[in-house]
């Protein structure tokens, strides 16, 4: 593969150097940011060889190669465009500036939530561990592996407290990343998170069963009384405190002398931001976030199989927005709050459209004559079944239209099964055949079931609107 030539070619086919404003790279995308879209010639890019699809997202064009070629082709267009100092970060601000509000809103809490992903979803697949120790009857009857082997005991133990550790101090995870995200020290946002879970504080678990009693404990200041709770397992109180924290401290460095600088500002943006949180913010947003999770599940159980539907056909739709980032958000409250939730719902109707997604890629890699797109289509079917479908989506699905009609509807079917037996799942991890292990143990057998109706309906039904296609064409050919 001549890297210099497809790399010079596709200079050209994006308007030219001047055209491109940013550059940057993925695992897999080359990553833009273009002064003009209309500029490129996106069939040309198609056809240049080792592309396996191409897309417009958050104001950045992205180009599929894969592993291992998207790093041989940026280094040949960093060197024609001189811009090899280039982040990811630095694609998505200058994409960022054709985005909408709503857009921004979306794309900061991805970048709030994305670096969190792996400790959450360490402790989560360390949970579903756990629940495969513990559950009764799964693996042999009427008993669990503990039971049945009593020296594994403490293993579960163990293994129970490594993965709860991401949840109960997840306020300090996300404080860093927010206040970093915006512009405050993410250090000063940690020790706010800290604060939020200091053992002083009642623990915000128990914070229900407190107030039924009345048993808070309170700050009693000059008459002020204020709660003294803790805030483990919080998502809405911890952003926007954190976002406080950020304004204060820079408000606070414009107006103290720089001589006293490093000793004031940290001090009194801890104390400021640490009064309102526990005062007002904290209780207020506190409420929000427990009424935002039981809507949600009301709206679940309420809306039952045809509101699985809806949002399982919708899913695929939201991840070519971006907004699917947002979701991440609302699982962290339902998993923080499992004890009421039972756990999250979004994460198994999300599977059900990745497998949909890989399955019509799939189907079209088995159909498709042409080895460029067999090429493309069947390895980015199997890596949607396994939970990325990008790939899928936007270099096959989307391309020819009927096979994203197919995942979609498939996805509507199979969300709507698991929706009638409440499938949710204990812990976050890849949302598609891996995922077994995310899912309650006494619901993994709906969930594969789930998996088998999206995987059937979506490559069956790609085949036969393939087949429609098809003959489509055979009559434009013949007329």
């Amino acid at each position: 593969m001549n890297y210099p030539s497809i790399a010079k070619e596709l200079i050209t086919h994006l308007g030219g150097k001047s055209n491109i404003t940013a550059l940057a790279h993925c695992a897999t995308r080359l990553r833009l940011a273009v002064a003009d879209e209309s500029l490129i010639d996106e069939s040309a890019i198609d056809n240049l060889e080792g592309v396996k699809g191409q897309f417009k997202i958050a104001g950045q064009y992205q180009v599929i190669f894969g592993s291992g070629i998207v790093n041989q082709v940026y280094a040949e267009m960093a060197k024609l465009t001189g811009m090899s100092e280039m982040s990811t970060n630095d694609v998505a601000s200058a994409g960022a500036q054709k985005q909408n509000i709503f857009q921004r809103a979306v794309k900061g809490l991805s970048d709030i939530f994305v670096p969190i992903i792996p400790a959450i979803v360490a402790g989560g697949l360390l949970m579903g561990i756990y629940n495969l120790l513990t559950a009764q009857g799964l693996f042999i009857d009427g008993l669990s592996l503990i039971d049945a082997n009593p020296g594994l005991t403490d293993l579960a133990s163990m293994i129970n407290t490594f993965a709860n550790a991401p949840f109960v101090y997840l306020p300090i995870l996300l404080a860093f990343s927010a206040s970093k995200k915006f512009g405050g020290n993410p250090f000063l946002g940690a020790a706010l998170g800290m604060l939020m879970v200091h053992p002083d504080l009642l623990n915000g678990w128990g914070f229900g069963g407190a107030s039924v009693s009345g048993t808070i404990p309170v700050w009693n200041i000059m008459g002020l009384e204020i709660e003294k709770v803790g805030y483990q397992g919080s998502v809405l109180p911890v952003l926007v405190a954190a976002f406080i924290l950020a304004k204060v401290e820079l408000g606070l460095r414009k107006v103290i002398p720089s001589v006293l600088d490093n000793l004031l500002t940290p001090m009194l943006a801890i104390f400021i931001t640490g009064f309102l949180t526990f005062t007002i913010v904290g209780p207020f947003t506190r409420d929000i976030g427990f009424l935002l999770g039981d809507g949600l599940n009301w709206l679940y159980n309420t809306a039952g199989f045809i509101g699985g539907a809806l949002f399982g056909a919708m899913y695929a739709p939201f991840v070519i927005t971006g907004m699917h980032h947002s979701f991440i958000a609302i699982e962290t409250q339902l998993l923080a709050d499992i004890a009421t939730t039972g756990g999250t719902f979004i994460f198994p109707i999300a599977a059900m459209s990745n497998v949909s997604q890989g399955a019509a890629a799939l189907a079209v890699g088995v159909m498709s004559k042409d080895k460029k797109m067999k090429g493309i289509a069947i390895p980015s079917g199997v890596t949607g079944l396994l939970g990325i479908t990008e790939p899928a989506m936007f270099g096959v699905n989307l391309k020819l239209r009927y096979p994203f009609i197919a995942a979609i509807t498939a996805a509507g079917l199979s969300s709507a099964f698991i929706t009638m037996f409440n499938v949710k799942a204990q812990a976050l991890g890849a949302a598609g055949i891996p995922g077994i292990i995310s899912i309650a143990p006494d619901q993994i057998g709906y969930y594969v079931v789930g998996m088998l109706i999206a995987f059937v309906t979506a490559f069956g039904l790609t085949i036969v609107l393939g087949l429609r296609e098809q003959a489509k064409q055979n009559v434009k050919v013949t007329a």
